[in-house]
């Protein structure tokens, strides 16, 4: 899992008719669904898609006798994900690991199987290959799956503790990775409708407002004119409650706070166009380490994301997640992490390098806490406070001892919409500086920072993300109830 592929249907828009048309090409809305799709935002795609020779890379035949000592997947509580088995073939536990898996880790799904060989085929003392203990908990990862599969939601969960460690990492549809006769990479089984669409890029909408509140703070812009709907460059930015709060509009004054919590798209685009293009990307890669130059590089392969600006439409649009601006669930996680504790660390999926049979510790696995990026003290309380407003209005109960806080996103996108929801569980004596042993006893004192996508709310009848929050206290009950 080296790096993510940006499906076909992207890459076969042509760049270069966005520059024709820049003022009306980047259409898109945050929270809204006006009936016209993006037609250019997945088209600017910085980054190359994988060389040809990636997949040959990871691609390997049935194993051989030799390859039979590769070294064994383990949960974060010591169960077998991912062996070899007798006839040298690679193999999911069956039951019931194998296909809420399948898509994160399997060779064929270009996952951890392929990202961490160079340790699972170094020797370790017992002669058999090292092997690798997760931070992922399989029953956690098994619940959320069979949750999203009886409620029909197409898309993935990410959940993040606060030391950087992925509890669980789904994805829906999947596959049963041990029906496939040939154990190899498969170009649909890594980025088609059944892979892994935690870690592919589309475009967040809403959900970049953390970072555009931000911004605005640090520079100052606290109150604007929002006028529900903006006709500015022959394409108008339409706030998601423009018809039905027509007698709210306009609002002279809005706030910076009421157009984070209420997500407005224009106070967003004209705050960005205030800012300038040059401050609001020096801004993101220093406080929020994202931009073209700012892969962050996890255990499991790097997270890419991806903003242009060619012209101040783009701008505009970027401030609410649309136009040319691409990233993932996990990405999205850590910066739900960021937003609640102020502080970016490195996902990671390595635990600790252990023997053979699990059972002891051989290795250290990647570092906890790893902090790469930080919001400005001066700029979190406020970001937090908007957290809180929307969080409230989302129906969240979470047991005492724990404060949420969330932002929403609905994206228009080149696979249609997609609904997200950012949001953290947040347990009031979780400061976010401990390093764990082990993760046992982590609900007593750990928080929860959980993605929710959703990529076909056609099929629910939801227009905007805030509709799918009752989906979205299934998978946070999930997780915080254990």
């Amino acid at each position: 899992m080296n790096t993510r592929k940006i499906a076909a249907l992207a890459a076969s828009f042509a760049l270069t008719a966005s520059f024709a048309s820049c003022s009306s090409s980047s259409v898109g809305q945050a929270d809204v669904n006006s009936g016209a799709q993006t037609e250019t935002t997945a088209a600017a795609v910085t980054e190359a898609a994988p060389e040809e020779t990636t997949a040959e890379q990871s691609t390997t035949q049935p194993m051989t006798a030799a390859a039979a000592e590769k070294g064994s997947f383990y949960d974060a509580k010591g169960r077998l994900l991912l062996s070899t088995g007798e006839d040298g073939k690679r193999r999911v536990s069956a039951e019931p690991y194998a296909v809420s898996f399948a898509n994160i880790i399997t060779v064929m799904s270009d996952g951890y199987d392929t990202a961490f060989d160079d340790i699972l085929t170094t020797p370790s003392s017992d002669g058999a290959g090292q092997s690798i203990r997760l931070t992922l908990d399989g029953d956690v990862q098994n619940e959320i799956y069979s949750y999203m599969e009886q409620n029909n939601i197409v898309g993935s969960v990410v959940c993040l503790r606060t030391d950087g460690s992925i509890m669980a990492q789904v994805n829906y549809p999947s596959y049963d990775p041990n029906a496939v006769a040939d154990q190899k990479y498969d170009e649909d089984l890594a980025w088609g409708d059944v892979g892994n669409k935690a870690f592919s890029n589309y475009e967040p909408g809403s959900c970049f407002k953390i970072m555009s509140e931000v911004i605005a703070d640090k520079h100052g812009v606290y109150s604007l004119y929002d006028d529900g709907t903006w006709e500015v460059g022959g394409v108008p930015i339409v706030n998601w409650d423009h018809e039905t709060n027509k007698g709210g509009y306009p609002i002279p004054d809005r706030t910076l706070s009421s157009a984070f919590v209420n997500s407005s798209n224009i106070f967003f685009a004209k705050a960005f166009e205030e800012v300038g293009a040059d401050d609001v990307l020096a801004d993101l890669s220093s406080i929020f380490h994202f931009g073209a130059d700012d892969d962050i590089q996890c255990d499991f392969g790097s997270l890419s994301n991806n903003i242009e600006i060619y012209c101040l439409d783009d701008l505009r649009r970027s401030a609410f997640g649309q136009s040319y601006v691409l990233t993932c669930p996990i990405f999205l996680a850590a910066l739900g992490r960021e937003a609640v504790f102020g502080d970016m660390v490195t996902p990671f999926v390595v635990k600790d390098i252990v023997s053979s049979d699990g059972a002891q510790k051989i290795g250290e696995g990647s570092k906890a806490l790893d902090v790469i990026a930080s919001i400005p003290a001066d700029y979190r309380q406020n970001l937090l406070n908007g957290m809180t407003g929307v969080g409230s209005g989302l129906g969240v109960q979470l047991p005492a001892g724990y404060s949420f806080y969330a932002k929403t996103g609905t994206a228009e996108g080149w696979k249609g919409d997609c609904l997200y929801i950012t949001g953290c569980a947040k347990n009031d004596s979780d400061d976010g500086s401990t390093v764990y042993e082990n993760y046992d006893n982590y609900g007593e004192h750990g928080s929860y920072i959980v993605v929710m996508q959703v990529m076909n709310p056609e099929a629910h009848g939801f227009e905007f993300a805030s509709q799918s929050s009752g989906l979205y206290r299934g998978v946070m009950n999930i997780v915080v109830g254990r």
